[in-house]
Formats: structure tokens, C-alpha cells, sequence
């Protein structure tokens, strides 16, 4: 796997591509505007600890320029991935990897897995179903990130904490690529991890921020304030019982209690979730990928949602007044 493209040069992606730089990799990004410009100008660039890390790579708006890649890493929000799927075809090759680096529910999670639901299309996500014609489900390795970066400009990334990537095959299978990835990753310095079930880990990480992300876009505030807040924080509740019972249905039996969850997230501090950051930001918010596939998963398997229907609703609301869904 030398030749590896970002497609979305954001926090994370700029992160994992400077990292597989380091590592020897031949990288290239995908992006446009701003951020274009400043690759074109200054390479990937990230900030760990202190110490600004620089790479080379090749940076071109259209994916033609930059030909087929042994690995493409998708790390766009969810609501740029038609883009991507109308673009991203000259990347890919028989045997590219397309390894998904994003939050909430992905088009391809009743890819081999979901029992009665397997093959299931989530229009929440992939409303015509072009993002899984234009990707088909042999490329996907999935992954979950639990780090924390951000963009301190176009093209620089600041890393704060976490180093940790889960990857692992939707069938969940040890094949022997993605046992290939997972080495790649750690020769680039990642903790990696490989899944048993990889969409169980998306959905474990979904449990906790489906609820604080909508909430502190709506209210503008960080996830302890949230949580300082008794009614706030039952409500928040309530509506991880409503996806916890849902993933007992599917196969992802969550044993925790959100008050469990809850603590992990104190941990945090002042925390500014990324829906938050997208909204100070004026960008589009990731409202689809992260509640309103968890209400039509609800319908998918019978279990009333009138929680995340209602945190749903507000947020959905709130994010047309402001031009962002």
C-alpha cells in the first residue's frame, strides 16, 4: 500500500495522511478552495505536542489528476459523500481500499452484517443509493476514530489528544488486507485496533455523541454544561435508551447505562463537540449520519423513538434557519 490518497484533507485526514507520509507512503489529497492552495503551498502540516510536522504531497481539486491508489481514505462530514461518490471513480482500481474515517451510521452498515436486515439501503445516508454504486462494498474497510484534532488553517492540523483508529472489514473478517492495513497504520505511529465487527464500534461511538453533538449545535454549549444540566441530561438519556434498544435489535446489545457514558464524557472537560464547531463554522452539520438514521433504524425494527424524534426535530429545525441542512 504506498500509494495513498486523502480524500478530505480535514482535522482527521490531514492528521492520518501526514502520519502515512511520515511513514513513506506516496500521499496525495483531494480538496478544493482554501485548503488546495495551502497544500499546493505547504504540504500537509501537523502540530503534536509542540512540534510542527511537514510532508509533501500532491494536491489536485479533481481525483483524474491524481490516478488509481492502493488506499483511499474517505474523511469527509457525511453530507459531502455524495460529492464524493460522484467524483471519486479514477482512484479506484480492482483492488483500491477504501477505508471510511467518519461519524455516525456509514451507507454500508447492513454490509454483511444485520442478520435479517442485512443489504438493508439506510436512506437517511444514502438516499438514491449512489454512494453505494459508485463505492462498492468490496473496497470498504471501515474505520472509527477516538481522537482529537482540529484545523488551526487550511492544510494544518492541530492534534490534541487520542491516537486510536478500530478498523476492521464489514463481513468482519480477518482477511489478510486488512490485517496488511492494520500494520500500515502502525508503522505510522496510530494505536490500531482490529474489529471483531466493526459496525458495532461505529454504533458504540455513535451512542455517546448522537445526543451531545445535536444539543450543544442548538444551545452553543460544551459538552460539561450539558451534562451539568439535570433535565438536559435526562433527556440525553432517554434518548440513548431509545438507540440502545435499537441496537439490541440489530445484534449491537449495548450493556452500559448512559449514565456510564456520561462519565466518560465528563472526562473531557469543557468540551466543543464537532457539530458545534461546524456551526460556529457556518458548515453543514452531520444531522442525517447521526440522529436521522437512528429514527429510521427505529422504524427499520419497530422500536418507538419519540425522544430522538423530538432532539431530531429541534435540531433539524435550528440547522435550516441557520443554512445548514
Amino acid at each position: 500500500m504506498k500509494k495513498v490518497c486523502i480524500y478530505g484533507a480535514g482535522a482527521i485526514g490531514g492528521w492520518i495522511g501526514m502520519r502515512l507520509a511520515q511513514a513513506g507512503c506516496d500521499v496525495s489529497v483531494v480538496a478544493r478552495g482554501a485548503t488546495l492552495a495551502a497544500l499546493k503551498q505547504n504540504g500537509l502540516r501537523l502540530n503534536v505536542g509542540g512540534e510542527t510536522l511537514a510532508a509533501k504531497a500532491k494536491a489536485s481539486a479533481s481525483p483524474a489528476d491524481l490516478g488509481e491508489q492502493d488506499l483511499v481514505i474517505v474523511a469527509v462530514k457525511a453530507p459531502a459523500m455524495a460529492d464524493v461518490a460522484a467524483a471519486i471513480a479514477p482512484l479506484l482500481g480492482p483492488d483500491t481500499i477504501v477505508l471510511t474515517a467518519m461519524n455516525g451510521v456509514p451507507w454500508w452498515f447492513f454490509e454483511g452484517f444485520g442478520g435479517q436486515f442485512q443489504g438493508t439501503r439506510l436512506k437517511a445516508v444514502d438516499p438514491e443509493g449512489k454512494i453505494a454504486a459508485a463505492i462498492p462494498g468490496k473496497h470498504i474497510i471501515g474505520c472509527v476514530v477516538h481522537a482529537s484534532c482540529a484545523l488551526r488553517e487550511p492544510g494544518y492540523v492541530q492534534h490534541h489528544f487520542g491516537n486510536k483508529l478500530i478498523i476492521g472489514e464489514p463481513s468482519g473478517q480477518k482477511t489478510q488486507r486488512v490485517q496488511q492495513l492494520v500494520a500500515l497504520l502502525q508503522k505510522a505511529g496510530h494505536e490500531v485496533e482490529l474489529s471483531e465487527q466493526i459496525q458495532k464500534d461505529a454504533w458504540y461511538k455513535l451512542w455517546g455523541n448522537m445526543t451531545v453533538n445535536p444539543v450543544s449545535a442548538v444551545t452553543g454549549a460544551t459538552t460539561d454544561l450539558i451534562l451539568n444540566d439535570d433535565l438536559v441530561r435526562g433527556f440525553i438519556s432517554a434518548v440513548m435508551l431509545e438507540a440502545r434498544e435499537i441496537g439490541g435489535r440489530i445484534g449491537i446489545p449495548i450493556a452500559q447505562q448512559p449514565e456510564d457514558r456520561h462519565q466518560v464524557t465528563r472526562k473531557l472537560g469543557a468540551f466543543k463537540t464537532s457539530m458545534l464547531q461546524d456551526v460556529e463554522a457556518g458548515k453543514p452539520v452531520e444531522l442525517d449520519a447521526l440522529v436521522t438514521v437512528v429514527k429510521e433504524l427505529g422504524a427499520l425494527t419497530g422500536t418507538p423513538t419519540p425522544f430522538t424524534d423530538a432532539l431530531l426535530g429541534l435540531a433539524r429545525l435550528h440547522a435550516r434557519i441557520h443554512g445548514l441542512y
